[in-house]
């Protein structure tokens, strides 16, 4: 055999190789997928209904496509989780949909007084990803919007990735809302509290306040602030962007413990939900704030072969709403 013909050989085998491994995965990713329907068809999943009641204890999570914006509402009172994707993400080099308007009005309509005034106790930035941080300026100038205190880290080069510092422009959006807080008067909290707090009926905790030195240096979803939340026998875990790459679920998995209710970290893409992390955790309910067809085959895999847990998107389902009693977790969609 010639060399021309053995190189032919490597690619004809080489091409067989490669389609083969994409047609197991997508394979597999069916499979995953109609397991986690399964899952779903024996939740009790209810039309939400955007009654005001100075009782209820609910984490709403908003649809954001690929984006995290999440609101927590105890007791009449009310604080925010990320803003959701804006609408000049500096990572596009094309015109995009943005959820400004969505997200503004999604806040007004659910913690809107009798004159359309808003108070959230408090805003948290988990970091300053565009699709985490991207609609807190206009949140914050909003004239019927007041805010009590926000919490967001300290910004630092030395954190992230050249990539992050070159194109994701995080300093500036870091900077555009540092100076939006100052100019409204907000009181800015960079050393945030890692104590249980009291939030109306929910026993709250934020996980990573400062970031592990070892982990710092490999971008800025290492520096995302996690949240738990507990009502009576029932727990959440907001996990922002942690994922096993960052190296935060190995370093905090134990520290959470096992949660009924998990929002899986990094919208479900490569490196989040480890099967390690999930055996910790052991959670009943996952909610996705992405795509379904977006979640990762391997991050599809580990919540349906490996933990058994249904998967909720927050853009297939068009908003999702956890409402909590003091034995079980109610779920609602169409929140949006």
């Amino acid at each position: 055999m010639t060399t021309q013909q053995k190189k032919k050989l490597a690619r004809v085998i080489a091409t067989w190789l490669v389609t083969g491994i994409m047609l197991s995965v997508f394979v597999l990713d069916i499979a995953t997928i109609i397991l986690a329907n399964k899952y779903v068809d024996n939740l009790s999943i209810q039309q939400f209904t955007h009654n005001k009641s100075a009782e209820a204890d609910r984490i709403h999570f908003l649809n954001t496509a690929n984006s995290d914006c999440i609101l927590v509402e105890s007791n009449g009172k009310f604080f925010l989780v990320d803003s959701g994707e804006g609408n000049e993400n500096p990572r596009r080099k094309t015109e995009y949909k943005g959820y400004r308007d969505e997200v503004i009005d999604y806040i007004k309509k659910v913690c809107g007084d009798r004159n359309g005034k808003v108070q959230l106790e408090f805003i948290l930035v988990t970091h300053v990803h565009y699709d985490h941080a991207g609609n807190f300026v206009p949140i914050i100038n909003d004239k019927d919007i007041s805010i009590g205190k926000a919490y967001i880290k300290n910004y630092t080069d030395s954190d992230l990735t050249q990539t992050e510092i070159n194109t994701w422009k995080n300093k500036e959006i870091y900077d555009s809302i540092i100076n939006a807080l100052e100019q409204n008067n907000i009181p800015i909290i960079h050393d945030i509290p890692d104590e249980s707090l009291q939030f109306g009926d929910f026993s709250l905790k934020f996980l990573n306040t400062v970031t592990p030195e070892e982990l710092k240096g490999t971008g800025d979803n290492a520096n995302s602030i996690g949240v738990q939340l507990r009502k009576g026998a029932k727990s959440a875990f907001l996990a922002a962007d942690f994922t096993k790459s960052s190296g935060l679920e190995e370093y905090y998995a134990e520290s959470i413990g096992e949660v009924d209710l998990l929002k899986i970290g990094h919208h479900g893409y490569y490196g989040s939900s480890s099967a390690k992390f999930l055996g910790i955790l052991k959670p009943k309910i996952a909610i996705c704030t992405n795509y379904i067809g977006k979640i990762y085959p391997n991050v599809k895999w580990n919540l349906t072969m490996c933990a058994k847990v249904p998967i909720l998107s927050t853009e297939h389902r068009n908003g999702i709403v956890a409402e909590f009693t003091d034995n079980e977790i109610l779920i609602f969609e169409n929140a949006m």
